[in-house]
């Protein structure tokens, strides 16, 4: 049995979906559904059990399990309840370590891009102690997700008992379907695309960056399939351990990303700038991109998906569907 925390969610559901295509059943789901329409990322999914966050340790007691994917967490950039955080992202993680150290299994974790903050120290993936400790994460999400990462650096250091197998996935901006219940924290195509169909145009903000063009903002877009290919990689790879940046390594514009989703609708780009508030104009980033060498020495090789080619099977495969979901 393989256990998957915040497997209702985003990444989770995707994965999950991923296993039962490949023909396991025999999973676990950790997660909260609430009342926002989570539940509706397992609709036709395939799980063996359905574990509230309350009972995970207990239940864990006396469990033999194949491999623990830890992908649940508070992941939004502007929370603000810090005890929260600190007992979900950080506490909770390390007991999860603690378990899988003591039980000898396999223990891959979702970190963030977000621990590299305005990105002025660069996208490394050196998961060195030193390295690490250089990244200035900008919001209280991202500083959870470095805790974490140094605590278990830690312990790889001072060569500590370690699951046989441990791996961290610094995620960067992951698109695609299931995503619909994270409202302000969906991707820009989820956003936009109802309006764009609409034949409005979609807005973005404007520059305020000398030397950057409106729109001309860039992240490093990676389409879910994609960020769960690497996770499924890593089951298949248990020799693998270490942490890894999880994006594509090309940093495309979100004016391309908007082209890309009216091309994919069959309609002209019509996209509109406005002023950025002024509230998060000193925060704001205006570049992201993985760099993956680290993924590609430990045996990764398989291409991501352009962003032009993400955007339209995602836009056909879903957003353009009465079914959105997978």
């Amino acid at each position: 049995m393989l256990l998957v925390t915040g497997g209702a969610g985003f990444i989770g559901s995707n994965v999950v979906a991923s296993l039962n295509e490949a023909g396991r059943t025999d999973i676990a789901i950790n997660d909260m559904l609430g009342s926002d329409g989570k539940w509706r990322n397992l609709t036709g999914r395939r799980f063996a059990d359905f574990v509230p966050p309350a009972e995970l340790l207990p239940w864990l007691d006396g469990r033999k399990l194949e491999v623990v994917i830890h992908l649940g967490a508070i992941s939004s950039t502007t929370a603000t309840d810090g005890d929260a955080i600190m007992e979900n992202n950080f506490r909770l993680s390390l007991r999860l370590l603690d378990w899988c150290t003591s039980t000898r299994t396999p223990f891959i974790y979702a970190s963030s891009a977000a621990t590299y903050g305005d990105g002025n120290e660069g996208y490394s993936d050196d998961w060195s102690q030193g390295e690490l400790e250089r990244l200035k994460p900008m919001n209280l999400y991202g500083w959870s997700k470095q805790l974490f990462d140094l605590a278990v650096v830690e312990r790889a250091r001072r060569r500590e008992k370690m699951p046989p197998q441990w791996a961290g996935l610094k995620f960067f901006n992951v698109f695609g379907p299931n995503e619909y219940h994270k409202d302000e924290m969906m991707s820009l195509v989820a956003k936009r695309v109802d309006e764009a169909k609409a034949g409005k145009p979609v807005r973005l903000f404007k520059s305020h960056r000398a030397g950057i063009a409106d729109g001309e903002q860039k992240r490093d877009f990676i389409y879910v399939d994609d960020a769960i290919a690497v996770v499924r990689w890593l089951v298949e790879t248990p020799a693998v351990s270490g942490i890894f940046n999880v994006g594509t390594g090309v940093a495309r514009s979100f004016r391309d990303l908007m082209t890309a989703m009216f091309a994919a609708l069959g309609r002209p780009a019509a996209i509109e700038y406005i002023d950025m508030p002024a509230s998060i104009r000193d925060s704001y980033q205006y570049f992201t991109q993985a760099r993956t060498e680290n993924l590609r020495r430990a045996g990764y090789n398989a291409d991501f998906m352009p962003l032009e080619a993400a955007v339209k099977r995602y836009v056909n495969g879903y957003l353009d569907r009465a079914d959105r979901y997978r």
